[in-house]
């Protein structure tokens, strides 16, 4: 049988609450009512409700404030507001503090079950949502202990073994045994580096990001970035131009892992560029955004498949064909500007290169 949903009714007015109790009986409803807000509040704490009607306009404690405080306690408590006193002002104040719905007074029966049915609905759906993000909290992590211990160690012993083997068998193959040796060695160390790329992608972990927050300075960072790839550009002679803007302002965030998104970026412009062209770094500030856009002049991406580079494991196809990749940087890069409140875009056309825009706020001490 399914559970009740626990509701309360916060209402100066008796005849309010008899009557929203009249309406709501026989509905799969726990029905709890209190007459006064600082009352209300303490039968939020004990009744745990599911959803709260509150009225706007009660002696003491106002409305509004009872729907803040509801709110810090508990965000996922769907709360109504129910008034006399029905003003746009006072609706949008109402929705500011967390409210869900507005209904005035008088209302109909109907009206006010088909509200709360809506509201019982949303609490519903809130609350699947939060356990659907736990449970994808706890695969990420239980399979970050599978990929680490099931796959990483194992392969770590094979290619320990490997070397041991090759060194006492160094004397007595010829050449071809000793490729063969040395192609497995590099698909070993191919593994490796893919599972290294899984367990980062799953170690990204938003909050302890912003933990390390400190105000940073941008052009320093693309130096350090530019600094990690430039070898990669020179195996493909590919120029990497810089374009700062006038000084910016600095923004908030980690500097480990921020460089860490560039160079990803970065490093992704380089392997889909054509040989003896350019990868563009440019940045710039308006309206207290730095703008940061990476463009190259490389295979590009087909429309149908732009929307797609930003997910997990996502290989372009016009991207295979220049370099193998496991579709892994654009997905970390991804989850670390996320952290930093920053958003991720791209523009593209195929043979003509494509280019990929960070919108990042600048730090909030700033005017």
């Amino acid at each position: 049988m399914e559970n009740k949903a626990k509701i309360l009714i916060i209402d100066d007015e008796e005849v309010v609450l008899d009557s929203c109790m009249l309406i709501l009986e026989g509905g799969n409803y726990d029905v709890a009512t209190e007459m006064d807000g600082t009352v209300g509040l303490k039968t939020v704490a004990e009744f745990q409700p599911d959803l709260v009607c509150v009225d706007l306009k009660m002696p003491g404690i106002s409305g509004l404030e009872v729907l803040e405080k509801i709110h810090s306690l508990d965000p996922t408590i769907v709360t109504i507001v129910i008034t006399g006193y029905a003003t746009v002002t006072s609706a949008v104040e109402a929705m500011k503090k967390g409210a869900y719905d507005f209904i005035p007074k008088p209302f109909t029966p109907d009206e006010f079950r088909l509200i709360i049915r809506r509201g019982i609905e949303r609490r519903k759906l809130m609350l699947e949502t939060i356990a659907l993000r736990r449970e994808k909290e706890m695969l990420r992590e239980n399979f970050a202990a599978i990929v680490s211990h099931e796959l990483k160690s194992p392969l770590g012993a094979v290619k320990q073994n490997m070397f041991v083997l090759m060194a006492e068998l160094s004397a007595n193959i010829n050449e071809s045994q000793k490729n063969r040796l040395d192609r497995m060695m590099v698909r070993i160390d191919d593994l490796l580096k893919l599972i290294h790329s899984w367990l980062r992608v799953l170690s990204v972990d938003i909050e302890k990001v912003k933990e390390n927050f400190t105000p940073l300075s941008l052009p320093p960072l693309i130096v350090k970035a530019i600094e990690c790839v430039d070898p990669q550009a020179t195996r493909k002679n590919v120029e990497i131009v810089t374009q700062i803007g006038a000084p910016l302002n600095p923004f908030d965030g980690d500097e480990v892992s921020f460089v860490e998104a560039l160079v990803n970026i970065i490093g992704n412009a380089v392997k889909y560029s054509y040989a003896g062209s350019q990868v563009i770094v440019s940045a710039s500030e308006k309206d207290g955004v730095i703008e940061i856009a990476i463009s190259d002049q490389g295979v590009g991406i087909s429309k149908e498949e732009l929307p797609l580079i930003f997910g997990d494991f996502y290989r372009g196809q016009s991207g295979e064909r220049i370099e193998d990749s496991h579709g892994l940087g654009l997905t970390i890069s991804r989850r670390i500007l996320e952290a930093h409140n920053a958003t991720l875009s791209a523009e593209s056309e195929p043979e003509k290169g494509t280019r990929i825009i960070i919108s990042l706020p600048i730090s909030s001490n700033q005017g």
